[in-house]
């Protein structure tokens, strides 16, 4: 990187800039809570925890092409994390509401006679 020629480096913005909230709650934005019942996704906000999941080849591109469709449909980007998301919170509330007749447990043990 080229120094300047007065010796000085260039005023670079701190880290509270660079990671500032990019959406700001008012009062007129009340935060509603989610009932237990119903989890929502939680869409583009920070998140703390993080997960590896593997997939296969076949899972990633139905992923992605999943993602190009809501993409279309929606019309933004939408990322495979929010899909993900997205689909944790239906299978999580299909659970919590029909336990063991739940879609979850149907593909989980369809999954283990395999």
């Amino acid at each position: 990187m080229p120094r300047d020629v007065t010796g000085r480096r260039p005023a670079m913005p701190g880290a509270d800039e660079l990671f500032r909230p990019t959406a700001k709650t008012t009062a007129a934005d009340p935060v509603v809570p989610v009932p237990a019942s119903r989890k929502a996704a939680s869409g583009r906000v920070k998140h703390d925890e993080k997960i590896t999941v593997y997939v296969t080849a076949d899972e990633l591109l139905a992923l992605e092409q999943t993602r190009l469709a809501v993409r279309a449909a929606v019309g933004r980007n939408v990322d495979r994390g929010r899909i993900v998301r997205a689909a944790l919170a239906a299978a999580l509330d299909d659970f919590e509401a029909r336990g063991e007749a739940s879609d979850l447990v149907r593909r989980i043990e369809e999954s283990s006679k395999r």
